[in-house]
């Protein structure tokens, strides 16, 4: 079902918004700027179509994907990740806040492609550092460095209408896109047998942690979006689509004008599940400060987007405790 107008919006379902407009010469911001600041305020989960991810990039991404996680574990350790949040997290290095268990998932974080001796990595940023891309498959290097130049392209098109749908600035949320800390995650869900019981996730429940993410995901399904009356519903997998949520810095960025909504994934098909998630997020040193209209105050003091980040990372991954690059 596609929404069209604001009005159409029912805040207990996940809407899909048709924004191939945006991509066009004269991008209407406005139109499409309505019916996501609906969405964002509500269920804060929509669907896109009309995006500006090629069907051919994003079936050599999740080729590589499988590639990837097929190959045998020793190899895959070779690009295993510590400190600075690139490279494989093996099954068991990630539990998200609060949880008992830990998520029944591998996977391949990567990042804009920063050159080793980039000054700010080498003056002690740990959110501009190099990806550890695997010998055995160095055609990924090409394609998720082209995958994540299109994820930009799509997510500063969704935030420009976002921003003027609050009748601000168009470029209020990515007026500092130059040196951006956005991650990648190809991600591979095993089978989860029913034995391992209702606490064990794929992804445990959990709100994301940046600006926006942007989700592709096989015809597997296993997504759960908890609605506003704290209902469970179920992102079924749409072809064409990305699922795309606000994270915890833009609900702050908004003045908790926009849903970061708690989600999960249980894979129970019997199959094995894989995604693609952009964690889009602008300059470590941008400087969020909520947005705050006629008669607000703000709920936030301003944050540096990379200190709140560095934050969230050291209270959700277990390899952040441990030695070595």
């Amino acid at each position: 079902m596609t929404y069209a107008s604001v009005e159409k919006l029912n805040p207990d379902q996940i809407p899909v918004i048709d924004i191939s407009i945006l991509f066009g010469d004269r991008p209407d911001y406005v139109t499409v700027g309505a019916a996501l600041k609906q969405a964002a305020e509500s269920v804060g989960f929509f669907y896109v179509s009309g995006h500006c991810i090629e069907s051919h990039l994003m079936e050599k991404t999740f080729d590589l994907s499988k590639r990837f996680f097929a190959t045998p574990e020793e190899q895959k350790r070779s690009v295993c990740a510590s400190g600075f949040h690139r490279g494989l997290l093996p099954l068991g290095d990630s539990k998200m806040e609060g949880q008992v268990k830990s998520d029944l998932k591998e996977s391949f974080i990567w990042g804009v492609d920063f050159a080793p001796d980039n000054p700010e990595f080498v003056a002690g940023n740990e959110l501009m550092p190099p990806n550890r891309w695997p010998a055995f498959l160095p055609e990924m290097h090409k394609t998720l460095s082209s995958y994540m130049d299109r994820a930009h392209r799509c997510g500063i098109q969704l935030l420009r209408a976002i921003a003027t749908s609050l009748g601000i600035d168009r470029d209020y949320f990515v007026g500092g896109f130059h040196r951006p800390i956005t991650r990648g995650t190809l991600i591979h869900y095993p089978p989860q047998p029913p034995a391992m019981g209702e606490e064990q996730y794929g992804v445990s429940p959990h709100t994301d942690y940046g600006t926006m993410t942007l989700l592709a995901q096989d015809a597997t399904g296993g997504l759960r979006v908890q609605g506003l009356e704290g209902k469970w519903l179920t992102a079924e997998p749409i072809e064409g689509t990305l699922v795309v949520n606000v994270g915890d810095l833009l609900a702050r960025w908004s003045n908790d004008r926009f849903r970061s909504t708690p989600h999960s994934v249980i894979n129970t098909s019997g199959r094995e599940r894989y995604s693609i998630a952009i964690a889009l997020d602008p300059d470590w040193d941008t400087l969020v400060s909520p947005v705050v209209l006629a008669e607000e105050s703000p709920h936030y003091e301003d944050v540096l987007c990379g200190d709140y980040i560095r934050g969230r990372f050291d209270r959700s991954f277990s390899y952040r405790n441990k030695s070595g690059v």
